[in-house]
């Protein structure tokens, strides 16, 4: 079983976010959210008119620097900002061409269905306008709040790898991984070197948490989430920790269910973000008591506000009012969201009702 650190250091008093990471308790909780900047706020929807594609936005620092902190600008009572750019940048530095389809999503090619790893030539100075991005919100951010880094998880990314795009379940990377585990094993292994390097490279530019998006862990069978998800994930962790020791790493195995516990106890993440699908109640006994927990908001009860949203957050804070808890949605916030109910539930959440 994988450890967690017990102490981080005191740089991180006055910020709460990292102090409830650290495994204390904070009221009223400190709160973020998945995808906080982005395409529900105007002033994005604006930067993103003026600016083009959305790769050219996370390539461009200044942009992708000024709109990590839109959400802070309109929204100060956040605790912590997250850097604006998305989990295939991985990919692309490793060799496979990018683009964004307008309401169709992320496009990879040549698909390592179609053409072997080998074949790819990578590019790590992709990574570069990354970590200048970094630097730029760093230096910007208030004293309170935190930055958080981010990469996809290595099963997650290999599902996009695999088959060029996202799909419901999967299919292709899992009959992959069954027909030819060596050779899927070795997409794996490269996403993980790569990502190690990633996340390391953030926290020197001044990321001080991170979190490793795993969206796709759902639909693994035990064995397999045991082996693609759970055993990549603990070595980033390992390997994070002899990097930096004291940086907190958080993980989200969206739709992992009942191997959330297994999750939490053998990969050492320094805290677990949870999805909407999981009862925080649940949770709250199942969960070692120390681990901090993130989440979990259905994204559908911001959309809905009013009386939906506050018995929502209501259910959650109560679940997790003896532990230490970050309130966040359990997926991303989505694009329909009014900007009133995301001030709503701030209030919500720091009122402590």
């Amino acid at each position: 079983m994988a450890s967690r650190p017990t102490e981080l250091p005191n740089t991180h008093a006055g910020k709460p976010m990292l102090e409830v990471l650290k495994g204390k308790r904070c009221d009223p909780v400190p709160m973020w959210m998945m995808r906080q900047a982005g395409r529900y706020l105007p002033e994005y929807r604006q930067l993103r008119q003026d600016k083009g594609s959305f790769l050219n936005l996370v390539s461009d620092p200044e942009a992708a620097a000024a709109i990590t902190l839109q959400p802070l600008e309109r929204f100060p009572e956040l605790d912590a900002a997250i850097l604006f750019s998305d989990i295939l940048i991985v990919p692309f530095a490793i060799g496979q061409n990018l683009t964004f389809i307008t309401g169709e999503g992320p496009r990879l090619t040549p698909t390592l269905l179609d053409s072997a790893l080998d074949e790819l030539t990578g590019y790590p100075a992709r990574l570069e306008p990354i970590y200048e991005t970094v630097r730029k919100v760093r230096q910007r951010l208030a004293d309170d709040k935190t930055l958080i880094g981010f990469a996809g998880s290595p099963w997650t990314v290999a599902t996009y790898m695999v088959a060029g795009e996202g799909s419901r379940d999967q299919a292709e990377s899992r009959r992959l991984a069954y027909a030819d585990p060596d050779r899927f094993g070795a997409i794996i292994d490269r996403i993980e070197a790569v990502t190690l390097d990633y996340l390391s490279n953030q926290v020197e530019a001044g990321a001080e948490a991170l979190q490793l998006f795993d969206s796709w862990a759902g639909n693994l069978s035990p064995v397999q989430f045991e082996r693609w998800v759970v055993a990549p994930t603990a070595r980033i962790v390992a390997a994070l920790r002899e990097r930096h020791p004291g940086v907190p790493l958080i993980g989200f195995p969206k739709g992992a269910g009942g191997k959330i516990a297994a999750y939490a106890r053998e990969t050492g993440v320094s805290a677990i973000g949870l999805d909407e699908t999981v009862d925080p109640q649940w949770a709250a006994k199942e969960l070692p008591t120390d681990l901090p927990v993130q989440g979990n908001l259905d994204p559908l009860a911001l959309v809905a506000g009013g009386e939906a949203l506050d018995s929502a957050v209501r259910v959650i804070l109560d679940a997790f009012a003896d532990r230490p808890h970050i309130f966040n949605l359990g997926h991303g916030i989505l694009q329909d969201t009014p900007v009133e109910h995301v001030g709503e539930l701030i209030a919500l959440v720091k009122g402590g009702r």
